[in-house]
């Protein structure tokens, strides 16, 4: 704050002020709402009071994510609303400060609220997790086979199944991948004719196959087996029943190793890829929707504080839909997947610029 002039401080305090409350306020309402049409539920399951709480915590980096683009518009939208019913702005060009450079500390806020963006997409997946697991979201299902799926395991580790049976727990062509980093923690490739599960040793002996260690791009080790033993390969028969972890589960990293995974099997990936690139383009939509809100709110004293709400929600909403629209043309082709991630970006960066261009400086 030191490097920054006085009227920036002043104009950045304002901004962070309001951008606080919100990015912690609308959690809270959207805890309140999903607790009260829940509780009957969570009750049902014979959950704690603890738990739930816990749980709830738990969801707030979650919610915080979603929701930072919306607190940087509100933030962005009620500051400049009220500079400029108060003529702070018009006093600020009168003494040679442009509208450009005034809002300047804006998109100082906007590059940090990216950065918090980005730090709460990393930690998200474990809290996400974390809250299934208190509420016991994720049932054990009562089938006892399955076939065709892909199961995705801790430590990035994934699990390509042809046919699965609780009963005689065993499993039908099997293909296990991870990605690794280097040679210290290679990648590697298990492919096997079938597997067995060891009740008393609680580990799959996996039968007839080959193991591919990738150290380097250009190096391809080889091992056939009769029968191989894996102690990583922990999950119980009925286990690989449930679901397994779902994106939101994921971190970026582990969400592209499932991706490839699930490519290499055949599977449609088009939503997953819409839905990891948006753990970058949420954030970054910060910097926009900022450069959006602020020519925006300069109209805003014709109405006060309700036309200030008004048009945050609307944007809002707005936004919203459009990113449901786009992972939907995502999934779907229509639009190749990541492109579809930035498209509400470009149609809100582009409608900005121009309000941008039309505001007197």
């Amino acid at each position: 704050m030191r490097v920054l002039k006085p009227l920036d401080r002043y104009v950045l305090t304002e901004w962070v002020k309001i951008f606080s409350g919100t990015a912690l306020g609308f959690p809270l309402l959207v805890i309140v709402i999903d607790l009260t049409e829940k509780l009957d539920k969570y009750l049902n399951r014979s959950l704690t009071p603890q738990d739930i709480a816990l749980a709830y915590l738990y969801g707030i980096p979650d919610t915080m994510f979603l929701v930072m683009p919306a607190a940087v518009l509100f933030a962005t939208v009620f500051s400049v609303g009220a500079f400029t019913r108060h003529s702070e702005i018009t006093a600020a060009k009168a003494s040679g400060i442009s509208f450009y450079r005034f809002i300047a500390p804006m998109a100082i806020g906007a590059l940090l609220a990216t950065g918090i963006g980005l730090g709460i997409g990393a930690v998200s997946p474990y809290t996400n997790a974390r809250r299934v697991e208190l509420l016991k979201e994720r049932q054990f299902s009562n089938r006892s086979s399955r076939f065709n799926f892909t199961y995705a395991s801790e430590g990035g580790r994934v699990y390509t199944i042809a046919g699965a049976d609780v009963e005689k727990r065993t499993l039908d062509q099997v293909v296990v991948e991870r990605k690794g980093k280097d040679a210290s923690y290679p990648t590697y490739f298990v492919t096997a004719r079938s597997g067995k599960y060891d009740e008393r040793r609680k580990r799959w002996t996996l039968q007839s196959g080959v193991m591919h260690i990738l150290p380097t791009d250009s190096m391809n080790i080889t091992v056939a087996f009769d029968s191989l033993r894996d102690r990583r390969m922990t999950e119980e028969p009925r286990a690989l029943m449930a679901s397994s972890k779902v994106p939101d589960e994921m971190t970026y990293a582990e969400l592209g190793t499932f991706i490839d995974a699930l490519e290499r099997s055949g599977s449609e990936v088009g939503a997953l890829k819409v839905g990891r690139m948006l753990k970058i383009a949420i954030p970054a939509t910060c910097v926009i929707i900022m450069l959006f809100g602020a020519p925006l709110a300069t109209s805003t004293q014709r109405g006060g504080t309700a036309f200030g709400v008004g048009i945050s929600l609307g944007t809002t909403v707005i936004f919203l839909m459009l990113v449901q629209l786009t992972q939907a043309i995502g999934s779907k082709g229509l639009v190749p997947p990541n492109l579809a991630a930035w498209l509400p970006g470009i149609v809100f960066g582009t409608i900005g610029v121009g309000l941008l261009a039309r505001v007197r400086t």
